[in-house]
């Protein structure tokens, strides 16, 4: 594919999965556009063509396991590893705190991809990283469908993203729409303090 930016846009848009209003981002800021991958998600044969992308990035990475993020990851985790033939498991919160529990193990030694479907500041990711490390596993990359992080927001760990998009998130002092006085959608599914 030539041009995959505008291949996944069109497909996003065709999903109506790049939503335009006032949002609440799990991270708490806000913004003016949001990726509900969700919606791409739902349509197999489109997730798999983009996050074929995101496979492509990974055939010379040597991992054993990827690891998704309970909600967003975890769909993303399992085409992944359908995609590269390794195992696919999900971490998720139990009590607020990120946990790998229904049987799911990192063996030690193990070099992980972690899988997102979005992120905007690796928030998730990172609590996912303690976790496998934790257990004596090797973060060796993560990997999304959309990588929305602003300049500057560097994660210590290398991102494999099917593609960018630069969308301008706020904090909720400075948001021109609360300022406007728009309400916004809390479309995440990560509880906000």
């Amino acid at each position: 594919m030539e041009n995959n930016q505008k291949f996944i846009i069109d497909i996003f848009k065709e999903c109506e999965a790049l939503l335009e209003g006032h949002f609440l981002l799990s991270s708490g800021r806000h913004s003016d556009m949001y990726c509900q991958c969700a919606k791409l998600l739902q349509y197999p044969d489109k997730a798999e063509k983009v996050l074929n992308i995101v496979a492509q990035k990974l055939k010379n990475i040597d991992f054993d396991i990827i690891v998704g993020p309970a909600m967003g990851g975890v769909v993303v985790s399992y085409e992944l590893a359908r995609q590269t033939g390794k195992p696919g498991i999900f971490a998720e919160r139990q009590d607020n705190i990120m946990t790998i529990r229904r049987g799911f193990e990192i063996k030690k030694g193990q070099k992980v991809i972690i899988s997102e479907d979005v992120i905007t500041t690796g928030k998730s990711s990172l609590e996912v990283a303690k976790v496998i490390e934790a257990q004596g596993g090797e973060v060796v990359g993560i990997c999304c469908l959309v990588d929305r992080r602003g300049e500057g927001n560097e994660l210590p760990y290398p991102v494999y993203d099917a593609m960018k998009l630069h969308i301008k998130s706020y904090d909720k002092e400075d948001c021109p729409l609360c300022k406007e006085g728009i309400p916004y959608v809390k479309p995440g599914s990560r509880k906000i303090n």
